[in-house]
């Protein structure tokens, strides 16, 4: 898949591409991640890709023409495709988008900074609005970064054991349970939890099941509810949140 990035802050890509676990999904080509500098795609001797808003107001917002000429040249090079935009009032980013996305063959990742990007852009090109949560950040090139590395970990091979991601929160709707390592005991006394030390691989698997029911129900109630609409939830799975 190919994910192409428009954005003022190249350089904010390189580090998070080389480091990590998820490099071997860049460097294999897997994800593959493209940077397209939109100061390059500016005619002025200043390359200006931003200008003062009409109707006054503090900020800047980024030009229609750079923005349009950066997209021609990516469309031209991989054709028609999504294109994702940044921005706090688009769709909660979450591991059902992430799935889908991927599971395909990947979009144009439109990275806004100062107040925003002229909305004729936007109406013209965007098919899909993102946004990591309630919060603003400063640009789009985080919540793109964010996107790239969860997209890159479900790719196969990426993890050191295949099964990794199908234990992460959300991976079936629910928060993760707590994990251990050694030390068994450590020197102020705080034990693993005798279960995972048993070898009883059904008890581990039920004790791992309801911490995370547990934890889900006390931190994300509405997880719990859309894993009982989705009928996610066992008898025995409703029967100790009916304990709790």
């Amino acid at each position: 898949m190919r994910f192409d990035v428009l954005t003022i802050f190249p350089e904010l890509f390189a580090p998070h591409l080389t480091q990590g676990v998820t490099r071997r999904a860049f460097e294999s080509r897997q994800v593959d991640v493209r940077l397209w500098p939109l100061r390059d795609f500016a005619e002025d001797n200043y390359r200006r890709v931003d200008d003062r808003p009409y109707g006054g107001g503090p900020g800047m917002v980024m030009l229609v023409e750079p923005l349009e000429r950066a997209l021609a040249a990516v469309r031209a090079e991989r054709g028609e495709t999504e294109v994702i935009h940044f921005t706090p009032t688009g769709q909660r980013l979450d591991q059902a988008m992430v799935q889908q996305l991927a599971a395909g063959s990947g979009a144009i990742l439109l990275c806004g900074r100062y107040e925003g990007i002229d909305q004729r852009v936007l109406d013209r090109h965007v098919t899909r609005e993102v946004s990591l949560g309630d919060f603003v950040l400063s640009g789009g090139e985080l919540p793109a970064l964010a996107l790239l590395d969860a997209v890159a970990r479900l790719q196969e091979g990426v993890l050191g054991d295949a099964q990794s991601h199908q234990q992460d929160s959300f991976s079936d709707g629910l928060l993760d349970c707590p994990h251990y390592s050694r030390p068994e005991v450590l020197a102020d006394g705080r034990e693993v939890p005798p279960v995972l030390l048993s070898g009883h691989h059904a008890d581990i698997r039920r004790w791992r099941r309801e911490r995370s029911l547990a934890i889900t129900a006390a931190r994300r109630p509405d997880l719990i509810e859309a894993a009982r609409a989705a009928g996610r939830l066992s008898r025995q799975d409703e029967a100790f949140l009916a304990r709790l």
